[in-house]
Order: structure tokens, then C-alpha cells, then sequence
């Protein structure tokens, strides 16, 4: 039982805490800050134009800062659209960093784009299996039966934090290998600025560990189900 709470107790720390860390490090640094000319917009358009990506479009959305690689569009929430902040143009520069990796064929992208769709519809598919999973067992009337059900269910919900480990090289890639250098060279960043836009950039990279923990919590929940 102790080792029980021990190991929930942990997982319950591995998936608030990435998040808490993000979430205060992106506000930290949000507020206006009238020595930045460019909004998380404009500054997203230099960026992609200084690249060549003039087709690549700059919109705002509701749904959470990314990249759409088949749409071709760059996408803020309002705040960091609108915003003349540091993580405005910091996580600006972050997606811009991802659709230079698929200008760029960046394989790693290209793979976490598939399984990423893969990783929705299979999910779907262990939620149905583990809500099904007492209905079957009261037609077959097996136990056995509802515990290969579950045990189903939980392997591919599982799947999901597969699919975000996976990611985490890529969104580091974006962040430093792409986003920061094209700061430094557009001048965008004053030098007191840099050591607060590299801990954004690696904030936003994090922000899929966190959902990777989340993930993981969902699973934890869904094996004391299975113990009960």
C-alpha cells in the first residue's frame, strides 16, 4: 500500500510539475515590454521571410502555439500573436523553427507528424476498449477476458508517451538549433535577453514532457482500475 502512494504520488509529480515549470517560465517573461518593437506575429513573418518561406502563413488560434505542416501555417494563441513580449517572439521564432524543418525535410518531423495521427486514432481506439471491457465481460462472462481487455487498452493508451519521447529531439532541434541562432542573426534579442529566451525556448520544447506525463498519469489511473 505505502509503495502504492509512493509511486503515485510520483507520477502525479512527473506530470504537474514539467507543466507548473513551463507555465511559469512563459509568464515570467510575458509582460509588454515597450523596448520590443515586433509582436509575436510580426516577428514570426521576418523570420520566415528572412528564410525564403514567404508562403508560410502567421495565424491566430485558440488551440495552442504550433506549427501545421500541412497547412503551412504558423500558429499563435492571441497572446503571443498579439503580444510584444519575450515569449512573444521567443515561441514566434520556436514554431517558425519547425516549419524551417519541414522547408528543410527534417526527417524527425515528418516521422512525429505520422505517428502523431497514428497516436490520435489509437488512443480512440484503447478508450473504446477499456469502456467495452465490462460490457464484454458480462456477455462472455470470463474475468479473464476483461483483464486481456484492459491490458489492451492500456498498451495502446500507452502509445501516447511513446509519441511524445519521440518528439522531445525534434522540439529541441526547433528551439536551438533553429529558433535561437535566427534570433541571434535577426537581432531580435538584446544580449540581457538571451539567457531568458534560451530557458523559453527550452520551456517550449518541455511543454510535450509534460503532456507525455499527463499521459502517463492516464495510464496509472487506468491500472487501478485494473487492480480493482
Amino acid at each position: 500500500m505505502a509503495i502504492g502512494i509512493i509511486v503515485l504520488l510520483t507520477i502525479l509529480a512527473l506530470a504537474f510539475i514539467p507543466q507548473m515549470w513551463v507555465r511559469r517560465v512563459i509568464a515570467t517573461h510575458a509582460g509588454h515590454r515597450p523596448d520590443i518593437p515586433d509582436t509575436g506575429a510580426v516577428a514570426a513573418r521576418t523570420l520566415l521571410d528572412r528564410m525564403g518561406l514567404n508562403s508560410v502563413k502567421v495565424e491566430k488560434t485558440t488551440l495552442g502555439d504550433h506549427y501545421d505542416p500541412q497547412a503551412k501555417v504558423v500558429r499563435l494563441l492571441e497572446a503571443n500573436h498579439d503580444g510584444h513580449s519575450l515569449s512573444a517572439i521567443v515561441i514566434a521564432a520556436h514554431e517558425v523553427g519547425h516549419a524551417m524543418q519541414d522547408a528543410t525535410g527534417y526527417g524527425p518531423l515528418a516521422a512525429r507528424t505520422r505517428l502523431a495521427k497514428q497516436a490520435i486514432r489509437v488512443e480512440k481506439i484503447g478508450v473504446i476498449v477499456m469502456l467495452a471491457a465490462p460490457i464484454v465481460v458480462l456477455l462472455a462472462k470470463s474475468p479473464m477476458l476483461l483483464v486481456l481487455e484492459l491490458l489492451a487498452g492500456l498498451f495502446i493508451m500507452s502509445f501516447a508517451i511513446l509519441i511524445h519521447a519521440v518528439t522531445l529531439p525534434v522540439e529541441l532541434d526547433a528551439s536551438f538549433r533553429r529558433a535561437l541562432p535566427l534570433l541571434d542573426k535577426a537581432e531580435m534579442l538584446k544580449p540581457e535577453d538571451r539567457p531568458a529566451a534560451r530557458q523559453i525556448l527550452r520551456a517550449a520544447a518541455l511543454t510535450y514532457v509534460a503532456a507525455a506525463a499527463m499521459s502517463l498519469l492516464d495510464v496509472a489511473r487506468w491500472l487501478r482500475v485494473l487492480r480493482m
